[in-house]
């Protein structure tokens, strides 16, 4: 990123840290994968996760009043107002340099962040999104109800407006020119800002769960927490895998983790020795090939999704019906597997540029003040070494791919007659391992 050279650092770990090589790599990641749905199809013959969200056990009776009870959601909401406020400070009155801490504090501690935290308690975005609070107050102060809009959203609407401002912000932290300047996030934020109020005030704060890219990201990756609501309401602990298998196939919901997937895949092979000599040498704008080749990506991803869940619904013999509605009953388990990208490709640029900025948000305005006691920070390097991070990539990928194995097998016991179900799970065995294999080429392509 322009103007902040260390957001640049993605990783850490490279071909020449790896414990085997990347041929060898790519073999047995491959085979892993297929012994394992080898042994789902004979130890596996009936559905066993909650699609239904009616399981889980619930958490003490202490930790669900804290949880529900309307102060602490307010202290959630009020937290959210003071860390935006602080980032305004930044964005709006500090220094347009590389000790500024507003790019760090969006593409890193919120864009970055957001997974490891939501893995871990669920949505929280939902609960500290200050623009949600922004239009909750303006309601109460008009005594308006805030689910309640001008009109109601138009029929099918669901998370197609979040595959859209999703895109149009991985768009911004991987292509858009000078995108660690500030007068750049100024713009999109405001952007972000008017489109995410305006649809809340037209169609009610439903909007926020259909088009706020945090929110929706928060969301999806949150559904693999070991904590989070049964059906009627209950905060309970679950198995990670029911609360994923309990993600509702929305319209729109395959283009959200298709961009999450392929934009991250995109971001590795902007990295890459041979893009970056082609974005060099072939006389077009930087904005234009970038564009061009995150799209292309996208694209590539989506188009390998649909041709194997449309191969399935022919093998698994699947009704007209059942086929529309098939690439939106497995994309639950493409979830994982860009989570566990997102993991593996951010954690050193967390872990150092994270310690970084949070010394630097101690003085947004560069002013030699020490707010937070946190300005003569130096990065902790110990948990980032490259042999380090090269095995929790490989870890994280491979375990993402088959967590997304099995979510598929389950759900295609569900969805397909039972003679066919294993066959009809060929083309997404196929799939698993051709994300595998470029996800580990990518990762690796330097």
């Amino acid at each position: 990123m322009t103007g902040a050279p260390a957001v640049l650092a993605h990783g850490v770990g490279g071909r020449q840290d790896l414990p085997i090589t990347l041929p060898q790599l790519v073999v047995a990641a491959a085979l892993t994968l297929v012994v394992t749905f080898l042994a789902l199809g004979l130890l596996w013959r009936e559905p066993r996760l909650d699609r239904d969200a009616t399981g889980g056990r619930p958490v003490p009776e202490s930790l669900a009043r804290l949880v529900d009870a309307p102060a602490f959601r307010w202290a959630l909401r009020g937290l959210g107002l003071l860390a935006a406020g602080w980032f305004c400070l930044g964005l709006l009155a500090g220094p347009d340099t590389p000790d500024n801490p507003t790019a760090g504090a969006l593409y890193v501690l919120l864009w970055v962040g957001l997974v490891p935290v939501s893995l871990l308690l669920g949505p929280v975005w939902r609960a500290v999104n200050p623009l949600r609070t922004v239009h909750l107050l303006a309601a109460l102060a008009t005594r308006r109800d805030p689910e309640r809009g001008l009109r109601e959203p138009p029929a099918g609407l669901g998370l197609w407006p979040a595959a859209v401002t999703l895109f149009g912000f991985v768009w911004l932290e991987q292509v858009a020119p000078e995108r660690a300047t500030l007068p750049v996030i100024t713009a999109w934020l405001a952007a972000y800002a008017v489109v995410m109020l305006a649809g809340a005030a037209l169609f009610g704060a439903g909007w926020f769960d259909r088009a706020d890219p945090f929110e929706v990201y928060s969301r999806l990756v949150g559904h693999l927490a070991p904590v989070g609501r049964a059906a009627d309401g209950v905060l309970v602990w679950r198995n990670p895998l029911d609360g994923i298998a309990g993600l509702r196939p929305d319209p729109g919901l395959v283009a959200v983790v298709i961009v999450l997937l392929g934009s991250t895949m995109f971001d590795s092979l902007s990295n890459a020795p041979a893009w970056l000599r082609f974005t060099q040498e072939n006389g077009l704008p930087p904005v234009v090939t970038g564009s061009a080749g995150l799209i292309l990506v996208i694209a590539a991803v989506a188009a390998a999704y649909l041709a194997a869940t449309g191969a399935a619904t022919r093998i698994g013999r699947t009704g007209p019906a059942d086929a529309r509605g098939l690439p939106a009953e497995l994309a639950h388990s493409i979830v994982p597997i860009a989570a566990g990208y997102l993991v593996a490709h951010y954690y050193s640029l967390l872990i150092l540029e994270g310690q970084r900025t949070v010394a630097l948000l101690s003085d947004p305005l560069d002013t030699g003040a020490d707010w937070f006691g946190t300005a003569g920070w130096e990065p902790h390097t110990g948990l980032v070494t490259p042999s380090g991070v090269a095995t929790l990539q490989i870890t994280v990928i491979i375990l993402g791919h088959l967590l997304g194995t099995v979510l598929a097998h389950d759900r295609a016991l569900y969805l397909f007659p039972r003679a066919r179900a294993v066959a009809g799970q060929l083309p997404l065995l196929a799939l698993m391992v051709a994300y595998t294999v470029a996800g580990l080429l990518l990762l690796y392509a330097g």
